[in-house]
């Protein structure tokens, strides 16, 4: 059985013409291309991105982004956390574990993972062990995040 393989993805032109098959693309990496077009230097752009890759076309990413504990407004006591963004499967690759495996690996840092999904994906998250938290406007900025941690949670 195949086994996705999850990548850190080098932000060059090459990735940033690939993001643009996912619905997801938007104002972040826009930023990276102009970031590259000022440096002309590919593959030095420190890449919070992740993905899979089938074959030499990219099919799944996801951002990652380590937040320090005085940023924690979601888990007790605050600790350093991973804050999962734009995770994205192309709709021909979708429900054959490359989301799956993403989160995953998210999950090897042994840290707590916050995430905003997307519409309709309820289910894959709480499958994945996610669990929405008590609803707070100032905070979440109509977000709804959902939270993730290795030791689980209280009451669990």
């Amino acid at each position: 059985m195949y086994k996705p393989e999850v990548k850190r993805l080098q932000i060059n032109f090459k990735t940033l013409e690939e993001f643009k098959k996912f619905k997801e693309y938007g104002n972040q990496e826009l930023s990276m291309l102009e970031d590259l077009q000022e440096n002309l230097t590919e593959n030095e752009i420190h890449s919070p991105f992740y993905g899979i890759y089938f074959g030499d076309s990219l099919v799944a990413r996801m951002s990652l982004y380590k937040r320090d504990q005085k940023f924690d407004q979601y888990f007790t006591p605050p600790q350093d956390f991973l804050e999962l963004w734009k995770l994205e499967v192309l709709p021909s690759y979708q429900r054959k574990g490359y989301g799956e495996a993403l989160v995953n690996f998210a999950k090897s840092f042994e840290l707590p993972i916050k995430t905003n999904p997307r519409v309709k994906s309820s289910d894959f998250w709480a499958k994945m062990g996610f669990q929405s938290i008590k609803y707070d406007m100032d905070r979440d900025l109509g977000q709804n995040p959902l939270l993730w941690h290795p030791n689980g949670f209280d009451g669990e």
